[in-house]
């Protein structure tokens, strides 16, 4: 146990029995505790193996490499469509960490041997992303915003595509664009301040 990460199972929230209880079944499996985006992070040989996180309505082990899993219990949940790799097995009692605590600690054994193995998550490129038409205009018209644009990361790239293109009226796809036109030229991303 990494004192590091003690904290996030002594917060006073309404998973803390079933979030102490992953984490034991995680420290079985000889992957090494640390703190990584303000959570227990666990690891083989300083590869990401999985992350407890809680939420609202359940608490979680993710995979970061979930997508490479055989799943054949079907309890991989994939967070949404834009999640790529990532796999989350999600609780929301302690009888369901007490049931799943064999066939968990059997996934995690196996991202073990994904992450030994050194497999990666094909991700899809960037330019694979939909842009939307009301952004691809402002491109087309406007030199500076489209260096600016792929001047970012990918990441940001990808975040903006992904924002905008979620919008489901033309109106307001338009009105997120010229919002976040400024923000790009300054090289910066959709969060950045």
């Amino acid at each position: 146990m990494n004192p590091k990460c003690d904290f996030y199972f002594e917060n006073d929230n309404k998973w803390q029995e079933e979030i102490r209880k992953l984490r034991i079944i995680l420290l079985d499996c000889m992957l090494t505790e640390e703190l990584k985006w303000g959570s227990p992070c666990y690891t083989y040989q300083d590869g990401n193996v999985a992350l407890i996180h809680v939420f609202k309505d359940y608490c979680a082990v993710l995979f970061f490499k979930g997508a490479l899993l055989s799943d054949p219990n079907g309890i991989l949940i994939r967070q949404s469509e834009n999640v790529q790799a990532g796999r989350q097995v999600r609780f929301t009692s302690m009888k369901e960490v007490t049931q799943l605590k064999s066939i968990l600690k059997a996934y995690i054994f196996e991202a073990i041997e994904v992450e030994k193995a050194g497999l990666k998550v094909k991700l899809k490129k960037t330019e694979d992303f939909k842009v939307a038409e009301e952004f691809q205009k402002k491109l087309n018209k406007m030199p500076a915003l489209k260096a600016a644009f792929e001047a970012l990361t990918p990441g940001r790239q990808r975040a903006y595509n992904l924002y905008f293109t979620s919008a489901k009226l033309p109106k307001t796809r338009e009105s997120r664009v010229e919002k976040y036109i400024p923000q790009i030229l300054d090289g910066k991303g959709l969060d950045d301040l």
